[in-house]
């Protein structure tokens, strides 16, 4: 069998994808480190609830993006664009239990990174998700914008990657989302 360890991740996923076994156990200790530097992302600052830690997230997440062989990856940033689906949901479930006790736990509160909508500082999970989801109603590709750029912390050029779009298109595309989802996050707080 041939070195593995500079194998690209595309070609890992595309063994996946073909029903390599082996190729899952490749991949996890290549993408591992990239997938809890995001889900670190949510858990810094403190006040989280410490029920669902980075690394569950991680793990979590990685068992989703394995049972989704048929997602036929087109590269390593249309995996991570997954990835952030995954985490994005998961991390929503989870808000939803906490919500189910406790409205407004301090779990379910995020500090939002340069990479979302900077202005609004600390909010609500579930508001922001409410909000991509009207958004998602009006426009799905800023809507996946803002879910790659900030659920899975792609930069602009894998977010047009995953997208098939150009960079151009993506700054645009989350320029109006971020103005949407401010109008719709701030008539939430209003309320």
């Amino acid at each position: 069998m041939p070195d593995q360890t500079n194998e690209p991740i595309t070609e890992v996923l595309s063994r996946l994808v073909n029903g390599d076994a082996q190729a899952a156990e490749v991949l996890y200790p290549r993408v591992y480190a990239e997938l809890r530097a995001i889900a670190g992302r949510w858990f810094r600052g403190g006040g989280r609830d410490s029920t669902l830690q980075p690394t569950a997230l991680v793990h979590e997440a990685y068992i989703h993006l394995i049972d989704e062989t048929q997602a036929g990856w087109q590269s390593r940033s249309h995996f991570f664009g997954v990835a952030a689906s995954a985490m994005r949901q998961i991390l929503i479930q989870h808000a939803r239990r906490r919500s189910a006790k406790k409205r407004g736990s301090d779990w379910s509160r995020v500090t939002l990174s340069a990479a979302a909508i900077e202005e609004q500082g600390l909010l609500d999970l579930l508001d922001l998700d409410d909000a991509l989801h009207a958004l998602e109603r009006v426009h799905q590709r800023q809507a996946k914008v803002v879910e790659l750029r900030f659920f899975g912390d792609l930069t602009v050029e894998e977010t047009a990657q995953v997208l098939g779009v150009s960079e151009r298109t993506v700054k645009a595309d989350y320029r109006m989302a971020r103005a949407f989802l401010s109008d719709k996050l701030e008539s939430n707080q209003n309320r």
